[in-house]
């Protein structure tokens, strides 16, 4: 069965061919390393590209993960590419309100700040858990092995795991990091069960690593299906023809956007699931391509664009009008799935009809199609460009796969702008501050 890929639809995004050619020749020194890069393993910063491919790590993740069958609660701890990945596919394939599904186990927690109340509500729960005698994993998560917020959280609750689990709380830890990170080597000496991120593979690019392939294969989800659509989507991106190469494509939309004045990339999903795609959307490219200084390093260029998440069509109650009323700023990719439940309809009350007309024994399908499109017609009127990803279902498959084509369209479009797709410099000035700080304290 060959299985569909996200298309993308760029007819109103002003970009036009004889532009999408230049960004390709533009392209051809990053192409060029991409292909060398797709032969090798993890040599190169551009490792993640083959992390599809990597079965040894998917049969690692899943033999460790069928260990813990009888875990009723799984808490990652982690913050931004040690987390934000694994919630987006969570999300997308299981739906938001996975916990609140009493047919769906195990539930899963995301650590991923300080909040007292927030990580409070967190260690209280996994105490309600532990006390009915149920196991609860914890899966610690960092690709530099010391990141203060992850190890703060990981004191905590490792405490109350070990006030139930005396014997064997042990058995119940997982960390996931970088070999001999201070963490791994920490792991070891505690005896916990430990998985390696690639050293070349970044954070924000890491989610088809054991990062994300382990607590996803311990929720059930089909993580070979994931790797597969990811493989499928890293194939396209390879191809020489730009027409044919969705990455290519995507890079030239947003580069053109930016030199037409378009600073900011707004990601708009006609599904409430997607949302945190969009949010582990938003850290790959503010890491990416928010840059002070120049590949080179030897020019100061302030680059970036500001990547913002739409729902709809709630957020057409909340920002439609800034959207095609205010400043002409900004590109819009609306993102809708080809597939949805078509199973649910309005109820056919004809008393309605007085409140709202033309819904009655609709399919709920329907109506958010129809919305979608008018959100586009209005675009197109205003003439606020916007390009069209059409997801053909919300399954492993397709997900892995535009999951695949955002961060190969990071690498591209970083390559178009002259910035290093791969480092974060200025994120380590408020981690300095911060421990100058608690050092005083």
């Amino acid at each position: 069965m060959i299985m569909k890929l996200p298309t993308i639809n760029y007819e109103h995004s002003n970009l036009g061919n004889a532009e999408l050619l230049t960004y390709r020749e533009k392209l051809n020194d990053e192409f060029a390393r991409m292909q060398h890069d797709a032969s090798s393993i993890y040599d190169d910063d551009r490792a993640s590209i083959n992390l599809p491919l990597d079965l040894q790590h998917l049969k690692q993740c899943q033999k460790l993960a069928a260990q813990y069958k009888g875990v009723s609660l799984i808490i990652v701890i982690g913050i931004g590419g040690s987390n934000l990945g694994t919630v987006a596919i969570q999300e997308a394939i299981f739906g938001k309100q996975h916990n609140l599904n009493p047919g769906k186990k195990p539930r899963i927690l995301y650590a991923d700040t300080v909040d007292p109340d927030n990580i409070t509500t967190i260690n209280i729960l996994l105490e309600q858990e532990l006390k009915k005698g149920k196991k609860a994993l914890i899966n610690t998560i960092s690709k530099s092995g010391g990141t203060t917020e992850t190890i703060a959280n990981h004191e905590l609750l490792l405490k109350t795991l070990q006030k139930y689990r005396k014997k064997d709380y042990k058995k119940y830890v997982v960390v996931t990091t970088d070999e001999h990170s201070p963490l791994w080597d920490f792991a070891k000496r505690e005896g916990f069960n430990a998985l390696p991120i690639p050293k070349k593979v970044g954070g924000r690019y890491s989610v088809l690593s054991p990062v994300g392939l382990f607590p996803l294969t311990l929720l059930g989800i089909n993580t070979k299906a994931l790797l597969d659509g990811a493989a499928h989507m890293r194939a396209q991106c390879l191809k020489e023809e730009h027409a044919q190469n969705p990455a290519m494509i995507r890079a030239s939309l947003l580069a053109y956007a930016r030199a037409s004045g378009k600073n900011v990339a707004d990601n708009f999903y006609f599904k409430t699931d997607l949302e945190s795609i969009g949010k582990w959307y938003r850290q790959l490219m503010g890491e990416s391509i928010g840059k002070e200084w120049n590949k080179e390093h030897n020019k100061q260029v302030w680059m970036g664009l500001t990547p913002t998440v739409s729902i709809g069509s709630t957020d057409l109650h909340s920002m439609a009008q800034l959207y095609f009323g205010g400043p002409n700023d900004k590109f819009f990719s609306i993102v809708t799935i080809e597939k949805n439940n078509d199973a649910v309809r309005v109820p056919d009350i004809h008393a309605y009809d007085a409140l709202v007309n033309n819904v009655q024994n609709k399919k709920f399908s329907t109506i958010m199609g129809a919305i979608s499109n008018g959100v586009m017609i209005t675009l197109q009127k205003q003439q606020r460009p916007y390009c069209h990803i059409s997801l053909p279902d919300a399954s492993e498959h397709s997900i892995g796969a535009l999951l695949q084509l955002h961060m190969m369209e990071m690498m591209y479009l970083a390559a178009l702008l002259g910035v290093n797709a791969f480092d974060q410099p200025n994120v380590e000035a408020y981690k300095i501050e911060t421990k100058k700080i608690l050092a005083e304290k």
